[in-house]
């Protein structure tokens, strides 16, 4: 099957206008490709990491040379993603720097096997340092990538770009990509997770940075995030607050986490069934997980639910029996601001998303979220966007 890529961009851009948001998940095996297609996401990504999150090793694995990448995932996506999935396009993540390959001959057979376009992974956006520097010299690095794009541009493919800082992306864009995802690191959480990401702040500030850069080049470009501390609709939901992004693009937290805790707990809910004690046991062991080990989730997810009710931080440490220092400090850690800076960062978020949809007064959209003064409510929001709620409609409308 021959894919357009114009009729894919718009597409997407018709997505993008009607405030619905793209949405491309990384595939590891035909069974997850399936689901994925079927629950509607916009594009598939066969990559190495994926392929070696389903044999239990880290995402890393797949940046390393432990296999040849590009055999690797040409085999699995010809036997399990493209036989398998008709609706959604599947991109080849290609690693351009292999110094086996003529690049433009085989990213026209990746063409010709029936895949929309390509993405640079793994990428040397990941590396630094002298490595980086040597492998540069040497042709083996991040330009390699930036030609791969350009020749998917001019054999009419669609691109994803993964961009580690804003002259990456400021180079993709000028080489043509059709989408720029800003990598916010590896994705934490889990058994395989990351234990040093930036925190959601610092993801959003980064993402910022690169699209404004993006943005000047290109209005028009699709721009996503994808890794780091994004691993939850509600963080995604901060970065579409704070961001340009457009859509997600995800791995580890569609795949990986979800099949970490599901097949753990029904594992356990089926050894102990049968056996009162140990199921009340379990239920007391699942609850202190719960109640201990994930305040900051705790608090996301009530600011997620209440945003336009009242909120009081000291309630929320008392609820989570432990002292409003300690969840403040653990909170500001993760996230890399405070709660009331994340509070009213969320809330002003939902107010530019009624103020694009919805008809309203502005004092009505600052009752809906959470202000009950107007006074308050216009100060946050021009501290927070730069602009007064009627300098942000008119512009935005």
């Amino acid at each position: 099957m021959m894919w357009d890529r114009e009729q894919l961009l718009k597409r997407m851009r018709m997505q993008i206008n009607a405030s619905r948001r793209i949405i491309a998940v990384a595939a590891g095996n035909g069974m997850f490709a399936k689901l994925a297609d079927k629950a509607g996401a916009d594009l598939l990504l066969a990559l190495t990491s994926g392929r070696f999150r389903q044999m239990g090793r880290s995402s890393m694995a797949g940046m390393l040379p432990f296999a040849n990448g590009n055999n690797l995932v040409m085999e699995f996506a010809m036997q399990e993603l493209l036989p398998l999935v008709r609706n959604t396009p599947i991109v080849f993540g290609l690693c351009a720097s292999d110094p086996t390959i003529d690049l433009e001959e085989y990213i026209r057979l990746i063409r010709d096997r029936g895949f929309a376009g390509i993405a640079n992974y793994p990428s040397f956006g990941t590396i630094d340092g002298k490595f980086r520097e040597a492998l540069e010299e040497n042709g083996l690095g991040y330009e390699k990538e930036i030609e791969a794009i350009r020749i998917a541009r001019r054999l009419n493919m669609l691109s994803v770009a993964f961009v580690f800082n804003e002259t990456e992306a400021e180079r993709m864009v000028e080489a043509g990509a059709d989408i720029i995802s800003a990598n916010l690191g590896l994705t934490k959480g889990g058994e395989l997770g990351a234990k040093k990401v930036l925190s959601l702040e610092a993801g959003v500030r980064l993402a910022n940075r690169i699209f404004q850069r993006v943005i000047k080049i290109n209005p028009d470009q699709i721009l996503i995030v994808n890794g780091g501390p994004v691993t939850s609709p509600i963080d995604l939901q901060y970065v579409y607050n704070n961001t340009e992004a457009a859509g997600y693009l995800g791995g580890s937290s569609f795949e990986r986490l979800p099949s970490e805790q599901i097949v753990t707990d029904l594992i356990l809910e089926f050894k102990t069934t049968g056996n009162y004690e140990k199921d009340k046991l379990l239920q007391q062991m699942l609850d202190g997980v719960q109640k201990h080990y994930n305040y900051v989730d705790f608090v996301k997810d009530y600011v997620a639910d209440n945003y336009m009710n009242p909120i009081s931080f000291s309630e929320l440490a008392m609820v989570a029996h432990v002292s409003r220092t300690y969840l403040s400090t653990l909170f500001k850690k993760e996230v890399g601001c405070t709660f009331p800076e994340y509070l009213a960062k969320y809330r002003i978020g939902k107010a530019t998303e009624i103020m694009k949809r919805e008809n309203l007064s502005m004092l009505e959209i600052a009752q809906l979220v959470g202000f009950n003064e107007y006074a308050h409510f216009s100060k946050t929001f021009k501290k927070i966007t730069g602009l007064s709620p009627k300098q942000y409609r008119d512009q935005t409308n």
